[in-house]
């Protein structure tokens, strides 16, 4: 569905919207770091990239779309799209497959990635091709990759890259194994959720490269100093992502909870701990360096990778507190 296709109501409404949710964006802060991509969010339509998609409803998912029969539904479909939420885009059986992540989260993850003018971007987790739009408008198609597992949803986000006027490298591959025929890359961002650190990412990147990806529910963000070492810290923010096809889920199933003070089973930041150390410590250990150390937020974890192997750690990549990760 190209933007001509829309009724010309529907024109001006999509105009609006999108405005409203760039100030949105712009008054959260997510992307203070670098405001350039204030004008990329402003460029790029996002409801060419979720012609339908699905909200949670009682006992499953719901469609809107921009078929929908009647003129209300149409503008009830583009309205959500561009509302600063999370949009589920496949869904097979009652299981989320897909998703169009929240634009805010997006925006922050983007800044955070310091791209520079001329910076080789691969991108794990093509998804609707949204976010690879927006790189391509920063830095140019020739520059950006994307790559998927699943050759439909190349395909699909291949399609919706061309209606929006956009032509990265779209591939369909294993995203753990990178994209060795377009490397090297001076930034690496996955919009799915990781256990392990993949090494054919690091050695597919320059030297002082930057990658930031999803990692027990928050987001590390990691700088390469050679082919085989990398090491970064975790942002405060908590995000929540498909996990990469063949990882498994990071948060603790509620019967490893069962033994904890129920206060600890519902905050965020506990749970964060929980899936960062759940190959290394019981819960019940988590808990007692969660009280130790005074409930420590994100941002003083960190991970490192050297060697063919990889650890997080609290506050200190020397100090006490370590985990190895898978």
């Amino acid at each position: 569905m190209a933007t001509h296709a829309l009724d010309p109501a529907l024109e001006d409404l999509a105009a609006s919207v999108r405005a409203e949710l760039v100030r949105e964006i712009d008054a959260s802060g997510a992307w203070a770091a670098d405001p350039v991509w204030r004008e990329a969010f402003q460029a790029v339509p996002r409801h060419l990239f979720v012609p339908y998609y699905y909200l949670g409803v009682m006992g499953g998912y719901e469609r809107r779309g921009c078929d929908a029969p009647d003129a209300p539904g149409r503008e009830e479909w583009l309205r959500g799209a561009y509302e600063d939420a999370p949009l589920a885009t496949r869904v097979r059986e009652g299981e989320l497959l897909s998703s169009s992540s929240q634009p805010s989260l997006m925006a922050q993850m983007l800044a955070e990635l310091e791209v520079e003018d001329g910076n080789a971007v691969l991108e794990i987790g093509a998804g609707t091709g949204y976010n690879a739009a927006l790189l391509s408008h920063r830095l140019g198609d020739g520059l950006v990759t994307t790559v998927d597992l699943d050759p439909e949803i190349t395909e699909t986000a291949r399609r919706h890259l061309a209606d929006a006027g956009y032509h990265p490298t779209v591939v369909a591959g294993d995203g753990a194994r990178g994209v060795p025929e377009r490397a090297p890359f001076d930034r690496i961002i996955a919009t799915c959720t990781l256990d392990t650190i993949p090494d054919a990412w690091l050695a597919q990147c320059r030297p002082g490269a930057r990658i930031l990806a999803p990692f027990a529910t928050g987001l590390v963000v990691l700088r390469v100093w050679n082919p085989g070492q990398a090491q970064g810290r975790f942002l405060h923010t908590p995000a929540y992502f498909v996990p990469l096809r063949g990882g498994s889920r990071s948060e603790p199933e509620p019967q490893d909870l069962g033994a904890l003070p129920r206060r600890t089973r519902g905050d965020d930041r506990f749970r964060f701990l929980l899936a960062l150390t759940r190959h290394s410590l019981a819960p019940e250990e988590a808990y007692a360096l969660w009280e130790r150390e005074g409930q420590p937020a994100r941002d003083r974890f960190g991970i490192t990778v050297s060697g063919g192997r990889s650890r997080a750690w609290l506050d200190d990549p020397e100090g006490p507190y370590a985990w190895p990760l898978p």
